[in-house]
């Protein structure tokens, strides 16, 4: 099969458009990183489930954890049930509790490398009907209990229900201290900005970014040994740099600090490579929670191999080229990002169908998707040029361009 197509344009025109067709990067086998890498991984629809897909989820199991088995294959571990797979647009909490016991089972066959967090929120509390605080810290304390039950790390999610009750930073800080001060290990926290969610805006009791993080970082400093670290997710690298450097240097995993797990899907690979300032070794650099990193696993896993061999400028050859494609899978409305992510999985033959929980295959245009597609063949990121080719033919064919 000839490796070009037509592709529509933000013109409206359709273009040739011959692919560079260039595998991903192999990462070596056995390299342990120098940083903690978590990717948010997807989900697996169920395409062929008997229910309405705007009301209901249905998930593919074993394509689903198949995924999660590559990721860990790569050495990355895995943030489970958070926002990449749907969680609070699609995937609900019954089901996201059956995805974290079904992950932290795959990840036994691995052994101890094998990390696994997993998210643990008040979706199942809807915010309207959350009348208080207390309703709030009840909602976390049943999904905290849930998943430490099955020997689960957390990730104590941003609640949307939270967001809606509280008057003040002080609300943030109660129920904080009351999750914290229950953990059975140090947990990850979760910053999400409202480009991720509307329903986050003013998060720690401010829409003002400054004060807000101030709140956070005094809840963090109140329990550094129960807290491994933060993940910010506001696309603004100066901030999360500025956040960093404050981190309390104790607690933390390891009781060398608290760490910043950047969540920037825009500057994820400066971030990760660092500035070499901070008072804590762990503040110097940021480690990784990322959406992104599911859509490109191989070249991050190669990458943070290199970092770890000292060998920075490969680091950024490798990862730099994919900076391009994750900032327009994660462009405005920013939580669409999902259905980019899915469909790179699709692309590269990791499941069979281009079908997302809730529908969500629906949000992004033919435009995006082409131009998605030109981004992943720069980048090397299209692991079977062939299939790629035929895939995006299809999806081009289900719009009327035949050819």
């Amino acid at each position: 099969m000839a490796l070009t197509l037509k592709l529509p344009t933000t013109a409206g025109t359709l273009d040739n458009y011959s692919l560079r067709g260039v595998a991903p990067v192999k990462p070596a086998a056995g390299v342990k990183f120098n940083r903690i890498a978590y990717s948010a991984a997807h989900v697996v629809a169920d395409p062929l489930a008997v229910i309405d897909p705007w009301l209901q989820s249905a998930v593919d199991w074993d394509a689903t954890i198949a995924y999660r088995r590559r990721l860990w294959s790569l050495g990355l571990g895995v943030a489970e049930a958070m926002d990449t797979a749907q969680r609070g647009m699609g995937l609900d909490w019954p089901t996201s509790l059956e995805l974290i016991r079904r992950s932290l089972d795959a990840a036994r066959d691995f052994g101890p490398a094998a990390l696994v967090a997993s998210g643990c929120g008040t979706d199942h509390l809807a915010p309207e009907a959350a009348k208080n605080v207390d309703d709030v810290i009840r909602a976390y304390e049943e999904q905290m209990a849930a998943i430490e039950k099955l020997g689960g790390k957390l990730i104590v999610m941003a609640s949307r229900a939270l967001a809606r009750v509280a008057k003040s930073p002080a609300d943030y800080e109660r129920v904080y201290d009351r999750i914290l001060s229950q953990a059975r290990q140090p947990v990850v926290l979760h910053w999400l900005g409202e480009m991720f969610d509307p329903a986050l805006a003013g998060y720690w009791g401010t829409r003002n970014v400054d004060q807000a993080m101030d709140t956070a970082l005094g809840i963090i400093a109140a329990h550094p040994d129960k807290v491994d670290g933060i993940k910010i997710s506001l696309l603004d690298k100066h901030k999360e740099i500025a956040m960093r450097r404050r981190l309390p240097g104790t607690g933390g995993l390891d009781g060398q600090g608290v760490r910043m797990y950047t969540g920037d899907d825009f500057n994820y690979a400066e971030l990760i490579a660092g500035d070499g300032h901070g008072n804590s070794p762990v503040h110097r650099q940021s480690d990784a929670l990322l959406g992104i990193f599911d859509a490109i696993a191989p070249a991050a896993s190669a990458a943070l191999g290199e970092l770890a061999q000292g060998n920075t400028e490969r680091f950024h050859a490798l990862l730099g080229p994919t900076v391009p494609l994750s900032r327009h899978i994660f462009a405005a409305p920013t939580r669409f990002y999902k259905t980019g992510v899915v469909f790179m999985a699709w692309l590269n033959g990791h499941q069979s169908h281009f079908t997302m929980v809730g529908g969500q295959q629906s949000t992004r245009s033919l435009v995006h998707f082409a131009e998605l597609f030109r981004l992943a063949d720069a980048a090397d990121l299209l692991e079977q040029p062939e299939l790629a080719v035929r895939r995006m033919r299809t999806l081009l064919a289900l719009h009327g361009i035949e050819g």
